[in-house]
């Protein structure tokens, strides 16, 4: 079936209390698809990579202090020759085939693939139920207090994703919990979708999450 032809999903709207008072309808091409696992595969693979920092290094023998003056005569020791006691076979020696600091792990995705993979990952939590959205903008004090006041209220619990744009109280509040991430509409990722709970997400950036994907 194409994408253009699968229905709207019809998903409830819940209060800051978690009543449910409406219903908004999602648009089915990108909240109800079946999920591309390759896809998804594939877009975490870019994502941990490009995360990597490919700072580590090892010295070569060329690096290494010291063992500028050959340990022993060349013959008449009984023991193998060395001319350094930085050779990698040596304690204290460089090291060979290291990493050497300059390693590069990005990868890249085109990005027909890349959309294919979100619209995935969201159906995947709609189809779970993972996804909370509530009505109007979230409203609550600057404290940490409010904020899970906010999310027993809505029932949420474990690792939980805030789509939010501007609100500095909400951001104040969940900066000290370290199983909410706050992310902004256009900085979803995959990964971070698929590795939540819950999504809390306001009806109104919602639609335009729904419109930056069309």
């Amino acid at each position: 079936m194409a994408e253009n032809n699968i229905k709207a999903v019809t998903y409830p709207v819940v209060n800051q209390a978690g009543e449910k008072v409406s219903t908004v309808k999602l648009a089915g091409e990108i909240f109800g698809i079946e999920p591309h696992q390759d896809a998804m595969f594939n877009a975490v693979n870019v994502y941990m990579s490009n995360r990597r920092q490919a700072t580590a290094k090892t010295k070569t023998r060329g690096e290494v202090r010291g063992g500028g003056k050959k340990p022993w005569r060349q013959k008449g020791t009984g023991r193998a020759r060395a001319g350094s006691s930085r050779s990698p076979i040596w304690v204290g020696g460089g090291v060979v085939f290291g990493p050497t600091g300059t390693q590069n792990f990005k990868l890249s995705m085109n990005k027909k693939e890349h959309a294919l993979a979100l619209r995935s990952a969201l159906s995947l939590k709609v189809s779970e139920k993972a996804f909370i959205v509530l009505d109007e903008e979230i409203n609550i004090e600057a404290k940490t207090k409010a904020a899970l006041k906010l999310l027993k209220d809505l029932n949420v619990e474990g690792k939980v994703m805030l789509i939010v744009d501007d609100n500095d109280d909400l951001l104040l509040a969940v900066r000290n919990l370290g199983n909410v991430l706050p992310v902004r509409q256009s900085n979803v990722s995959v990964y971070d979708l698929l590795h939540v709970d819950h999504i809390i997400v306001e009806k109104a950036t919602l639609k335009a999450f729904e419109g930056g994907l069309e």
